[in-house]
């Protein structure tokens, strides 16, 4: 799904990161520690990261531009409504399978890193241009895109968030999944758009 990364030092320690984040969440994470898991010296960290926030602002940048770049290449094969469930789906998918990277890249940030905010910008960009194309074709209703994608988002983020807590689950609170919501979400946007039945 994700195209591969050119190897670089930077790039083994945005590796490295990912990993000890996967594995023991934000605090696992050091400069010191990545080095190590990178292969490289307990210094090299300091020549491409300032600090730790930086380093971990890095690897939230690439998430979404992951996902940005996924979405693209679905955008060019794939119908308008197809490409929205999509890009729900995955975004479940990715929060499902990397929690402490979802819970990182939508958390509070107290640093600017202009590298995320980029990757940020294009990523909700490419969300609100899927919803359009999907309301210029038809398959769910008109009006403001960014509204209609901020629904969107908010439902996924929500659903994923009550999941991982153990809120939500086929056999538990909400006999659903996040992926049941996001069909049904789908499913009312579709049937505002049907022409009302003959009298």
């Amino acid at each position: 799904m994700y195209a591969p990364i050119v190897d670089s030092t930077r790039n083994r320690l945005i590796d490295a990161a990912a990993q000890l984040l996967d594995e023991g969440g934000p605090s696992a994470v050091t400069l010191r520690e990545v080095g190590r898991l990178a292969g490289v010296s307990h210094n090299a960290p300091y020549k491409h990261f300032t600090d730790k926030q930086e380093l971990l602002a890095a690897v939230a940048a690439r998430e979404l531009t992951h996902h940005d770049t996924a979405m693209q290449a679905l955008a060019a094969e794939h119908p308008p409504a197809e490409v929205l469930r999509a890009m729900m789906h995955g975004y479940l998918d990715w929060a499902a399978r990397y929690p402490a990277r979802f819970k990182l890249t939508f958390g509070p940030w107290s640093n600017d890193s202009p590298e995320l905010a980029a990757a940020a910008t294009a990523a909700r960009t490419a969300l609100i241009e899927a919803v359009a194309n999907a309301q210029r074709s038809g398959a769910i209703p008109a009006g403001n895109p960014e509204r209609t994608a901020a629904l969107l988002q908010a439902t996924a983020h929500g659903a994923a968030d009550l999941a991982l807590a153990g809120h939500l689950s086929p056999h538990g609170k909400g006999r659903a999944t996040p992926g049941d919501l996001i069909e049904d979400l789908f499913r009312y946007m579709r049937s505002s758009t049907a022409p009302p039945p003959a009298p």
